[in-house]
């Protein structure tokens, strides 16, 4: 596709913008480390929770969920429950307080409140860092992945090339380039210009959204996404299987379809459900991964400050978001053109996407659009290179290495950090070759590695930084084995079998074969954090000493709360699917449950959250 001049002025004049803006305020964030990486904790909490949604808007994981809405249709919003998308709520509900209590710079540098300074606290803090490093970078490799994918199809030169005789490709060449513009504004500016860049780009891409959603409307009828659609597309109900039977393609496409769906591991969805909600509130209490979701929550200026950002992540991210993917989804499955997807002589339903917006989006608006895209990725890939380098140098370099460095030092050492962790991520995103195999990867193996020893360490006393850091070993390692060892394994399925055994494994035999932490530790940790749980041994201790000391027991108004919350983060994500379908029905009762569930949270959590 051939883009109009005034698409292409658009897009570069809004990249020329936030390399601007990265500039402007590198002065501001070049302090010390904690305005590097945490803004110097002024930032106030609806702009980082914009941030925050801007950042898990990112332009693969939308074209992941664009090709899943084509084909599983209104039950595809279950589907992003691998990550878990419900874990905001766990942290709006109680855990983002419990976090922000704690007044650190990174997750590694948090398990010292939990585990003191011994040597399994060293461990734990060495197990950490390894982990958020790996992430990172293969949340890198998912954006590279992903942006070439995308750009190919639509900027108009043809960058192949070829470097010490191997070719690279224009997808290739393209992501390479926004990485790199992205790179140069947030290794410059630190926290401050992602924050503020990224909100921008969240006003871009709602406005992108809202533009799609419109013209899907006007341009696909209920009639004719009928005549294409299969039975039970446009239902959110479920049985024992999916039952969604592709019919209305040609016999070659509709038997692609069929065998996509097969491929996903889907089709039994209600084991597939079963396996994702028992891993989910395991990953959700454990709480986020040592990346960028937990740094906005470290970042806030208190710890209700934390808790009002993880809320409004779920209540301006969604609307938005579903509107372009149902829009797309549509649009695409009425004027579907099934030579546009095929890539390397498949299908690609990754492609659903590019297809929709270059086909049927006028100039002009397609520019506003794909400026809107493009930020999402920015915004997704700049939360990453931002939080990976924070791990380098607080918790290797001036931990280990250098504890009398200077503040200038770590700076700079944080821009060659930064770039470092680009290269490697870019350098893993060459050998992968689908968004969805590598997004199951991580949520599913790596993420699933990381719940069991976190879990225990918010509930259970007696759990102690060697059963952290063998719990954590184990599940890093059966998430980079499980794929080599068991080629064929669904890594769906790997969890429950494998990874989450293997991973309670070590956190249990590494625990109990040592003695427990220090007290002075656990009674600090305890009373500042206030967790619920197992904690009765260090609740009668912080007692002797502190009678007036009140022990937490809102464990049964967190479960409900976050119950509810799961009900009205769903309904967010459906109400503005059934708008487009036109399904009004739906749309009425979703926005009665938003409505009902939003004044219960309400008086039971946010007015029990201002007495607390």
């Amino acid at each position: 596709m051939k883009l109009a001049g005034i698409d292409i002025t658009i897009i570069f004049g809004y990249l020329a913008l936030t390399v601007i803006l990265g500039f402007w305020i590198s002065k501001r964030a070049s302090k010390n480390l904690d305005s590097y990486f945490l803004g110097g904790r002024s930032l106030p909490w609806y702009m980082l929770g914009l941030s925050n949604a801007s950042g898990m808007f990112d332009i693969t994981g939308t074209m992941w969920m664009v090709a899943i809405m084509f084909i599983y249709g209104v039950k595809s919003v279950f589907i992003p429950w691998l990550w878990p998308v419900w874990n905001q709520v766990i942290l709006m509900v109680f855990l983002a307080v419990w976090m922000r209590r704690s007044n650190v710079l990174t997750g590694a540098e948090w398990l010292k409140t939990r585990f003191g300074e011994g040597l399994g606290a060293r461990m734990s803090h060495i197990s950490v860092v390894v982990f958020a490093l790996v992430a990172v970078i293969g949340f890198i490799a998912y954006s590279f992945e992903g942006i070439g994918k995308f750009s190919v199809m639509f900027l108009p030169w043809d960058l192949s090339t070829s470097v010490a005789g191997i070719k690279i490709s224009s997808e290739r060449v393209y992501a390479l380039i926004i990485m790199g513009i992205t790179t140069l504004y947030v290794v410059k500016g630190g926290m401050y210009s992602v924050v503020l860049t990224e909100v921008l780009q969240f006003v871009v891409m709602t406005i992108s959204c809202i533009i799609i959603g419109i013209i899907a409307i006007r341009m696909v009828s209920p009639d004719q996404l009928d005549a294409v659609v299969p039975d039970g597309w446009k239902n959110l109900a479920f049985g024992w299987n999916i039952n969604i039977e592709w019919s209305s393609f040609p016999q070659s496409i509709n038997q692609a379809l069929n065998d996509k769906i097969g491929a996903d591991g889907y089709e039994l969805f209600s084991i597939f459900l079963m396996i994702v909600i028992f891993r989910g509130i395991l990953v959700s209490i454990a709480g986020p991964i040592p990346g960028y979701d937990m740094q906005r929550v470290l970042a806030t200026r208190t710890p209700k400050e934390s808790a009002l950002m993880s809320w409004l992540v779920s209540a301006v991210l969604f609307i938005p978001r579903y509107l372009m993917i149902a829009g797309l989804a549509v649009i695409a499955l009425v004027y579907f053109n099934p030579e546009s997807l095929m890539s390397e002589g498949a299908l690609d339903f990754e492609k659903v996407l590019p297809f929709a917006l270059s086909n049927f989006i006028p100039a002009g608006v397609l520019g506003i659009i794909l400026a809107g895209l493009i930020a999402a990725f920015m915004s997704t890939f700049a939360a990453n290179v931002n939080a990976g380098p924070a791990y380098i140098v607080n918790d290797i370099y001036k931990k280990f290495i250098n504890p009398d460095a200077g503040e200038k030092r770590l700076i700079r050492l944080s821009y060659i950090s930064s770039v470092a962790m680009v290269i490697i991520g870019i350098t893993v995103g060459f050998y992968v070759s689908s968004i969805n195999n590598l997004l199951q990867w991580i949520t599913a193996a790596l993420f699933g590695g990381y719940a069991a020893a976190n879990f225990l360490k918010w509930i259970w006393w007696r759990f102690n930084g060697h059963g952290y850091f063998w719990g954590m070993v184990a599940g890093l390692l059966a998430s980079l084995l499980i794929p080599k060892l068991f080629p064929d394994l669904s890594i769906i399925l790997a969890f429950p079998i494998v990874i989450l055994p293997v991973s309670t494994a070590g956190s249990l035999l590494g625990c109990l074969l040592t003695r427990p932490d220090d007290m002075t530790v656990l009674k600090s940790f305890y009373q500042n954090v206030r967790p619920w749980g197992f904690w009765e041994p260090v609740n009668r201790e912080v007692l002797k000493d502190n009678p007036d000391f009140k022990k937490n027991r809102a464990f049964k108004r967190d479960l409900v709360n976050s119950l509810v919350g799961v009900i009205w983060q769903m309904m967010l994500i459906v109400a503005p699917i059934y708008l487009i379908i036109r399904n009004f029905r739906g749309l009425i009762i979703s926005v009665v449950l938003i409505a009902l569930t939003s004044i219960f949270l309400k008086f039971n959590w946010y007015n029990k959250l201002e007495e607390d």
